[in-house]
Order: C-alpha cells, then sequence, then structure tokens
C-alpha cells in the first residue's frame, strides 16, 4: 500500500487528473485566495477510525497539498437531508454535503453539475456501477460525486442458529421464520428496524417487498404497489414480526441494532459490517456467554429468497456541491485529490470492507482476501436494486424514499393495520408524489 505523502500525491501522474493536471506538471498547489476554506460536511462513520484517519492525517496532506483549509464536519447521518434543505433555502452552508442514496436528485436544480470530476476518476478506475449512475445521475449530468457503497447484509450468531436447527443460514423467508421463531422463545430474537433511519429500515423493507413481487411503480412511473404479491408481503410480514423479532424494532435508528448485536440481546439484524469490524477491533470487550471472542461467532448472510427472488439494496453514498458555494473549484479539486489512488485507498483499507467503492476496480483490492468474513461485501455494488424500481431511482423515487413510505406501510401493517388497508395507504402517498 502506497504511503501518502505530499510528495508522491503531487508528482503522481496517474493518481491526479483532469483540473489537477496542471498542478502535477507544475509541483505548486493550485492558486486559491488566501483564506479559502471548503466546508465539508460528513455522517459520523460507523467505523470512527475513518474519521480519525481523515481528520490526523489526510486532512493535513490536503490542506498542504492545495493551500485550502478543509473544515470537516461530521453529524448523524439522518441529519443530513434537514442540513442540506436549510442551506439550499438560506443560501449558505457546507461546500460539500455527503447526501445517502437518491437523495441527490431533489436538489438537482441546486447543486453543481459534477460530470467533470466523475469522468475523471472513471478514466482511471473504469465506468462506475449502474447502481451509482442511478443515484447520482439525472440522464443529463452528475448532480453528485460518487464515494462509497455501505454493504447491507445480515449479521448472525452462527452457534445460536446452529442450536435452533440451522447449519447454515435459512434460504427462505419462510425458514428464516421457523428458525427465528425458535430462536425468540429463547430470548433471542431479531433485531430489526422499521422506523425513520436512513440506512437499516430502507435497506430491509424494500429488498422484502421485491422478493414478493411487490413494486413501487412500473418502468413508466404507473404506481402498481397495490397488488395481490405486495399484500402478501405484508400479510406475512405481520406474523413473521410477531413471531421472530423484537418488537421494539420499530423506534430503532440504524445504531440500535449495533448495540443490540454487540450486548447480545438479538440473534441476528441486517446491518453493515460495522458490528463485525466493532468485534474485531475490541476482541477482548465483546466476550460470548461461552467465554468465547464474539467475533469468532459473526457470519454475514443475503437477505433471504422470497417468492420472486432474492434481491438487496445498499446504502449509497455521494457528495453534492451546492450552487450557492463560493469555493466551487476548490471543491472540486479536493474531490479530484481525496479520491485520487494513494489517498482514498488509504481509506477505504481503514474501512475493512464496510465500505465498498463504486467501480469495480476495487473489487480486486487485497483487502477483501484478508478476511473471508469480508469477502461477501466485496460485490454489493454489482447486485443491489435502487429505490423505486421498476422506475427510475429520480427525485420521485427520492421523495419517496424520504417520506419512508414503504418502511412505514410494514410498521403500519405490524402495529395492526390490516394489510390491505396498510397497501392501501402506501399506494395513497405514491400516487400523491408520482401523480
Amino acid at each position: 500500500m502506497t504511503t501518502v505523502t505530499r510528495r508522491n500525491v503531487l508528482k503522481s501522474g496517474t493518481a491526479l487528473v483532469g483540473g489537477m493536471a496542471g498542478i502535477l506538471a507544475t509541483g505548486r498547489a493550485p492558486a486559491f485566495a488566501q483564506g479559502t476554506t471548503v466546508h465539508w460536511l460528513r455522517w459520523n462513520d460507523f467505523v470512527p477510525a475513518s474519521d480519525q484517519l481523515l481528520r490526523k492525517e489526510l486532512l493535513p496532506e490536503a490542506e498542504k497539498a492545495l493551500g485550502v483549509k478543509i473544515n470537516f464536519e461530521t453529524v448523524n447521518a439522518n441529519d443530513l437531508q434537514p442540513r442540506i434543505t436549510s442551506a439550499i433555502q438560506s443560501g449558505s452552508g457546507p461546500d460539500l454535503i455527503m447526501l445517502n442514496n437518491n437523495h441527490p436528485q431533489l436538489y438537482a436544480a441546486s447543486c453543481v453539475d459534477m460530470t467533470d470530476v466523475v469522468e475523471s476518476i472513471a478514466k482511471e478506475e473504469g465506468a462506475h456501477y449502474a447502481l451509482v449512475k442511478a443515484n447520482s445521475n439525472d440522464g443529463k449530468k452528475w448532480l453528485s460525486m460518487p464515494w462509497a457503497i455501505i454493504g447491507a447484509m445480515i449479521a448472525y450468531r452462527k452457534s445460536w442458529f446452529e442450536e435452533a436447527g440451522a447449519s447454515s443460514f435459512p434460504d427462505t423467508w419462510e425458514q428464516y421464520r421457523e428458525v427465528a421463531k425458535k430462536l425468540k422463545a429463547k430470548g433471542r430474537p431479531i433485531g430489526q428496524t422499521l422506523g425513520h433511519t436512513f440506512g437499516d429500515a430502507p435497506t430491509f423493507a424494500y429488498p422484502y417487498m421485491w422478493s414478493w413481487g411487490g413494486k413501487e411503480v412500473e418502468a413508466d412511473g404507473k404506481v402498481i404497489i397495490n397488488s395481490k404479491e405486495t399484500i402478501e408481503s405484508v400479510k406475512f410480514m405481520t406474523g413473521f414480526w410477531k413471531d421472530a423479532h423484537d418488537e421494539g424494532g420499530l423506534a430503532w435508528d440504524d445504531t440500535n441494532n449495533n448495540r443490540a448485536f454487540l450486548s447480545q440481546t438479538i440473534a441476528a439484524t441486517l446491518n453493515g459490517a460495522s458490528i463485525y469490524i466493532e468485534a474485531l477491533r475490541n476482541p477482548d470487550k465483546y466476550i460470548t456467554e461461552k467465554n468465547a471472542q464474539l467475533k469468532t461467532d459473526i457470519l454475514h448472510a443475503a437477505l433471504p429468497k422470497g417468492p420472486a427472488g432474492q434481491f438487496s439494496m445498499h446504502t449509497y453514498h455521494s457528495h453534492v456541491l451546492p450552487t450557492y458555494s463560493k469555493n466551487d473549484k476548490a471543491a472540486k479539486d479536493f474531490l479530484r485529490w481525496v479520491h485520487s489512488k494513494p489517498v482514498y485507498e488509504k481509506w477505504f483499507v481503514s474501512q475493512k470492507g464496510f465500505a465498498t467503492p463504486c467501480t469495480p476496480e476495487w473489487e480486486k483490492h487485497k483487502v477483501w482476501s484478508e478476511d473471508p468474513i469480508m469477502e461477501p461485501f466485496k460485490v454489493a455494488g454489482r447486485l443491489a436494486r435502487t429505490p423505486g424500481y421498476a422506475g427510475a431511482s429520480n427525485a420521485k423515487a427520492a421523495e419517496a424514499l424520504s417520506k419512508y413510505v414503504i418502511t412505514d406501510m410494514y410498521a403500519k401493517a405490524v402495529q395492526g393495520m390490516p394489510a390491505e388497508e396498510a397497501v392501501k395507504w402506501a399506494e395513497n402517498e405514491l400516487t400523491k408524489i408520482y401523480v
């Protein structure tokens, strides 16, 4: 792995491309007005070591290489969308803002075209995954700069599943329900959120619906959620929830299930790899009832199959540059710098596979072969569908995601609303958006 220094970043002709070419030729930082600051707003990373790497090493290097100050701010990921909405309305705020999934589509008219930056990286790494383009490109231009895909898989306790009669992870929802029913009877339920939280709730609810054959719209945008397939998925979920889940999960955000798993009160949960990575980083802190390190009893599996197949949705991160920014050139130069291979690789390695880069080029990286428990996340970018399927992952799909229509459909049902009424409610909400 390359050590990142000012010298090798500035002299690597393949590392920085596009707008950075002149810098490379001269070996000098770009000329910005004295005191230029790029305000970068991101989530509080679920791998804290990566935020520490940025703060202590990479961002000081960026400041030296580019001649700008980087104001690095982190917040809970659920606060990112309110922050950009407020910033755009007021006409001032961070220069670069991380957004989740297809949310950039909502702010297309208020964000700088990122096509030049995206294409400069694509020249080095190849085309981005289809799900990346679906979320960040409106068909005319790139609305945001792709950053990473947070693969979502079920983390589960291997020994507990074996004790319940499952030598491997259940293949179908019916099988999962039967095993999890036994686990819950022993005080070891599934932990799943159906709350208004950016990651684990939609990355569960959407693929679950798809696996039964349900979908929000047809390719032409016609709302078709009120179908036999969707209703059957809701009916199954109501029994599945009662039989197998920690019913307090309705109110969870994306951190509650991590804490529940690590405290060993749940047997499985859909999550990124942050639970396993935390157990790796603190092996003596997390000890099982059999006095073994918890990290040795964690495996990952894809969501089960339904009558229509097996699907996934992964949380996607990208950065937008609002048009109110007076530092757009400096912000773009910073993006080119941080996405250069020597720099981005160091951040990626610190993630230990929690984040999957946005081009297939990184599937060849050695990080995936270093720990077989993490290898299933390697191809997350290839396999996921995007919100709004079978239609485009556009502004309307982003609005439906932001309003948690699909998640709420299942949440209402498990709280007692008849399946047909819950689906009719979702149909009405989607019709408001799409018609």
